[in-house]
């Protein structure tokens, strides 16, 4: 009786968590066709590129794209350069000198 019962939860575990993935799938999905409506083809490939090497900057980049386009920061669609540009703004990081004191 007590496996019954701890196989029944065990399975409505799995289908909440199923569940739950399915949702950030279509959400995922969502983001991904509102990015390829808000840029060129050349741009919107690019970004799956980044997908592919960087996921959390992808995501951060989807983000802020949708975001540029729904404050009306964006009027046309967002070309390869504008991206690149972005991109570049966001992962720059200064460069760390080596300072030599003579004494």
């Amino acid at each position: 009786m007590a496996e019954e019962e701890h196989g029944a939860a065990d399975e409505e575990k799995l289908r909440k968590a199923y569940a739950n993935r399915l949702r950030q799938m279509q959400a995922e999905q969502q983001k991904r066709e509102r990015a390829r409506r808000l840029m060129t083809p050349e741009a919107y490939e690019r970004l799956m590129n980044v997908r592919m090497a960087n996921y959390e900057l992808y995501s951060q980049l989807v983000d802020l794209v949708i975001s540029l386009a729904q404050s009306g920061r964006a009027t046309s669609r967002i070309t390869e350069e504008q991206l690149k540009s972005i991109l570049a703004k966001m992962t720059y990081r200064p460069e760390a000198g080596i300072e030599y004191r003579h004494k």
